[in-house]
């Protein structure tokens, strides 16, 4: 069972492949069925106070608060009033005519196909014809094309705001080994919840930091997380798992208390500024840029998924990290280099990748450790194209593909 796994507890996962993938599992709690989340209360179910409607003596009407009857009495009058209101002798709305607007007014309410197709050419203009890999979708808002490049640029400077460095220095009571155990369990975490593969990345960098600024003891490990879980599940889900969900998934071992505890700890360590840039988006955005399949993005995704247990790569930046991932999955399936168009919507030429996917490369060529499985479990199944099962480029084809100008 997921709950019976902890961090800090060095024994071999006894749960088999076809147990995970043949089971389908559910956001809902792990204890049974679908289990009313507290924070999505229906608000319709709220009591409320009747209030009765009285006709006094002279005809008028009040409301009478203090009265605890269900009944709303209907008077004479108020029925008359209802009456008189769906009489069709009513006077109709209002029908504004398009001439009462002034001319200014109707140029911006509906302005006509010249007009929009400037404005478009207006959002656009700064990106290169050749490079403009969001034109297709120009009018779509739910994809927001005009700002696309602006949005990943923005997301590439907040980079600045949360380097790391390796922290375990700082950390008596822990260890690197200890650290790739908990990401380890957080995979299973977000594979079984079935969330985001953004809440696991985002989770992963919440740790990291609260670890870079605090010192703690490995009893505490597993706690921090959980909470670092819940804490980028209410940041990406649109229902994210509750409380008492985490708790059952560590086996009851910490308090409810505690995990609300660790909940404020964490976010006063990090000043409340959770909205850090992760991998995995710019792997989709620079994936998207190089027009690649499914299968591809996935084998980069695979080993983007990976580099998240490896305690030295957590100083590398986000935007790098998913482009030296990206750029590997291109050479493993022989589709290519690295572009002039992906050149451009990164801002890393291929001499600022290459030494990064050297060492990613060295990461999937040391053996796999037995005790982290997860990621590879995970990346078998057919779901996922069997990525993890590709077998290595050969290191002459890389290195050929990484020194060509």
């Amino acid at each position: 069972m997921l709950r019976q796994k902890h961090p800090c507890d060095m024994k071999s996962k006894t749960n088999s492949t076809e147990e995970v993938y043949n089971v389908k599992r559910t956001p809902s709690s792990p204890q049974g069925g679908p289990k009313k989340r507290s924070a999505f209360v229906d608000l319709t179910n709220q009591k409320t106070k009747t209030q009765t409607v009285i006709q006094t003596k002279n005809g008028k009407t009040v409301v009478d608060k203090a009265s605890n009857r269900k009944e709303v009495i209907r008077t004479h009058s108020i029925q008359k009033d209802c009456k008189d209101f769906f009489a069709e002798d009513q006077p109709k709305k209002a029908v504004f005519k398009a001439e009462e607007f002034p001319v200014d007014c109707l140029s911006v309410c509906q302005p006509d196909e010249q007009s929009k197709l400037q404005r478009r050419k207006v959002c656009v203009a700064q990106v290169p014809e050749e490079f403009d890999v969001d034109k297709e979708h120009i009018g779509d808002c739910l994809l927001s094309p005009e700002y696309a490049k602006d949005i990943f640029d923005y997301l590439k400077n907040r980079e600045e705001n949360f380097l790391l460095s390796d922290y375990m220095h700082k950390q008596p009571d822990l260890t690197q080994d200890m650290r790739g155990i908990l990401v380890d369990w957080m995979v299973e975490v977000q594979e079984n919840f079935e969330m985001n593969h953004e809440t696991l990345y985002l989770a992963v960098k919440i740790t990291d930091h609260y670890l870079s600024v605090d010192v703690v003891m490995r009893e505490s490990l597993q706690l921090i997380g959980s909470t670092a879980m819940l804490i980028a599940a209410k940041f990406e889900e649109r229902c994210p798992p509750s409380v008492d969900d985490f708790l059952y998934i560590c086996d009851d071992a910490y308090k409810r208390r505690e995990l609300l505890v660790m909940e404020r700890n964490i976010l006063q360590a990090l000043n409340f500024d959770i909205n850090i840039p992760v991998s995995y988006r710019f792997l989709r955005r620079y994936a998207k840029v190089a027009h690649v399949n499914m299968e591809t993005l996935t084998l980069a995704r695979y080993v983007c998924e990976l580099s998240l247990l490896e305690l030295e790569l957590v100083s590398e930046r986000a935007s790098r990290l998913a482009c030296a991932c990206l750029l590997l999955a291109l050479i493993t399936k022989d589709l290519g280099g690295w572009t002039p168009v992906l050149q451009y919507h990164s801002g890393y030429a291929l001499a600022d990748l290459s030494c990064l996917v050297r060492r990613l490369y060295a990461m999937l060529a040391s053996p796999s450790n037995d005790k982290l499985n997860a990621v590879d479990n995970k990346y078998s199944h057919r779901v996922f194209f069997e990525v993890a099962k590709i077998p290595l480029v050969n290191i002459d084809t890389l290195e050929e593909a990484l020194t060509v100008l």
